[in-house]
């Protein structure tokens, strides 16, 4: 009878330990539940939650509803004092960091006027410090200290918001990384599950930016055996998750594959650096959404990318189908809340005699720009090289001289590979003048890149026949004198006119290369606070500043080549 027992006991342990393997893939969070109030007075309402896919970025926080207006107030999520205030024309807008005595730091960013001692004081440091834009990182723990429910704000659109809401977010205080909000207990019903509408299929045989993945039709849960003919391939979904009561297709928590129910590759979004953030860009399919594509995430670690949101069980998520036999797949979503969506389908290579990684990449000329290594292109007017870590994967690079309709350019026109692939890191361009610059053009001289109907300058650095800028992308690049000085025109102000009823004005400021450096307003000599939000136009709302009398504005303003203008309104106040 004991050996009989003995003998059950070994044998359930191994039934067992499957299941409590499985449960260990991701460490459990220990994050404090409940600690944290819904920071909006309003009802419970998101837009968006943290891990939801962006251009270049993760989100990093909860999209909390705010009414569909502003000015709504926002509260301390928990008792904590004030640790850090920043003002930004982009980004976060205008934003508040408070630390708590747990560990922890909550933000509050696209806010309008901060609760009145603090405005006060910041407002203060705007003038000491001559600037409207600022980041306030080292403020006295005694200095604003707040309690939980406290109002410290108003709700508004500023920064790089599309409309009205707060961006809330949740740090470790010690290491600045942003965790899941949903993780923290807050009293969000989530019964849902998430939904997976696509799957894409990758030979990895070849780099994912050299080719176009294969969809395979989800249907509900289910997806039909898939036949292919490579030796290593790897998927991605295209997948969103909601909570109850609300249709916005918010992103998903976590995703893992299984190779005949062996747990290869996951993901988990929680735990990030805005250092970390723009690494994205090898979490998707960068170059099937930069041509118009949907967001599809690989559940495989690009070979560009590490120690980041993946974790490798047993390889970075590529199945090898060398063997011939049809591997049963297995693809597990789940939410913060643990609702769990599977899929379940089978691949096989039939004709492996055929299709091995060797001969695929004969076939495809082998990637000349590696990655985790630096990469040259030297030619007789255009120089530069890759930083290591600056591909997510290989490719095959390509380079053209093209025509341009461009007036005052000092090269020609090179085609630099394409935008569709990104780089994690910025790169120093070096192109040769094709005729002589004059000594008085040099200072004015810009590289311009042009990508996707858009475009953008940097000041050229000098080296005799040859300029120099860096960039973080690829696209077309051309030497271009600037001549151009911007434009200033005022909105609501005119030269002599009585302001005694206006509460304010606003400049229109414009380049035509929509870049400009500096802006310098001065009331009679003394600088003067003008808002520049979304970085479109700059406001100024008469303060304690502007007495009653006569006064002269001055307004400076410089572009990227450092070409400079200047205008003087005189008016009555």
């Amino acid at each position: 009878m004991h050996l009989f027992f003995r003998q059950l006991f070994v044998l359930s342990s191994f039934l067992i330990l499957p299941i409590i393997i499985k449960a260990q893939l991701y460490t459990a969070k220990q994050y404090p539940q409940g600690y944290f109030i819904y920071p909006v007075k309003a009802p419970i309402g998101l837009n968006a939650n943290f891990g939801e896919l962006r251009p270049n970025h993760w989100h990093m926080g909860l999209d909390c509803k705010t009414l569909q207006r502003e000015n709504v107030p926002i509260l301390a999520a928990a008792d904590g004092y004030i640790a850090k205030v920043k003002i930004e024309p982009f980004g976060f807008g205008r934003a508040i960091y408070i630390n708590h005595p747990n560990g922890y730091t909550t933000l509050y960013a696209h806010l309008n006027a901060f609760y009145p001692e603090l405005e006060k004081w910041v407002q203060q440091q705007q003038y000491s410090k001559k600037s409207w834009k600022l980041f306030l990182d080292s403020i006295p723990p005694n200095l604003f200290v707040v309690s939980k429910g406290q109002y410290i704000a108003n709700s508004g659109n500023t920064g790089g918001s599309q409309g009205p809401h707060l961006h809330f977010e949740i740090r470790k205080t010690e290491s600045d990384k942003v965790l899941n909000p949903f993780l923290f207990g807050f009293n969000i019903p989530d019964n849902v599950k998430p939904l997976v509408t696509k799957l894409a299929v990758y030979d990895r045989c070849q780099s994912v930016y050299e080719q176009t993945p294969k969809f395979i039709a989800v249907n509900g849960n289910a997806v039909a055996p898939i036949n292919i003919k490579t030796e290593q391939v790897s998927f991605a979904i295209t997948a969103t998750d909601a909570v109850n009561g609300s249709t916005n297709p918010n992103g998903i928590y976590e995703a893992t594959i299984y190779d005949n129910d062996v747990a290869l590759c996951g993901f988990q979004l929680d735990s990030i650096g805005y250092d970390e953030t723009r690494y994205l860009n090898a979490h998707i399919d960068y170059k099937l959404k930069a041509k118009g594509g949907s967001y599809v995430q690989h559940l495989s670690q690009l070979p560009g990318y590490s120690n980041g949101i993946y974790k490798l069980f047993k390889n970075d998520g590529v199945v090898n189908l060398s063997d011939g036999l049809v591997h049963r797949i297995k693809i597990i979503v789940k939410d913060a809340a643990n609702n769990i969506t599977q899929l379940n389908f089978a691949v096989q290579n039939k004709d492996i005699a055929n299709t091995r990684c060797a001969d695929s990449l004969k076939q495809t000329n082998i990637a000349n720009f590696l990655t985790n290594t630096i990469n040259v292109f030297d030619k007789e007017d255009i120089f530069f090289y890759l930083p290591k870590n600056a591909l997510y994967d290989s490719i095959n690079f390509k380079y053209a001289k093209v025509s341009g309709k461009l007036t005052g350019i000092y090269s020609d026109v090179h085609q630099v590979h394409t935008a569709t692939v990104p780089l994690h890191t910025y790169y120093t361009i070096n192109l040769k003048s094709n005729s002589t610059v004059p000594d008085n053009m040099a200072s004015r001289m810009i590289i311009k890149r042009l990508y996707d109907n858009k475009s953008e300058v940097v000041k050229a650095v000098r080296n005799k026949d040859w300029y120099s800028a860096s960039f973080r992308g690829f696209g077309n690049f051309v030497l271009l004198y600037d001549a151009l000085p911007p434009t200033i025109t005022p909105i609501g102000i005119a030269n002599n006119a009585n302001m005694s009823k206006a509460k304010g004005f606003a400049l229109l400021i414009k380049d035509d290369n929509e870049e400009t450096k500096n802006f310098t307003a001065t009331l009679d000599g003394q600088w003067l606070l003008f808002t520049n939000d979304k970085g479109k136009i700059y406001k100024h709302t008469f303060d304690e500043k502007t007495t009653s009398g006569v006064h002269e504005l001055k307004i400076y303003v410089e572009d990227e080549a450092g070409n400079s203008t200047e205008k003087v309104i005189k008016f009555v106040k």
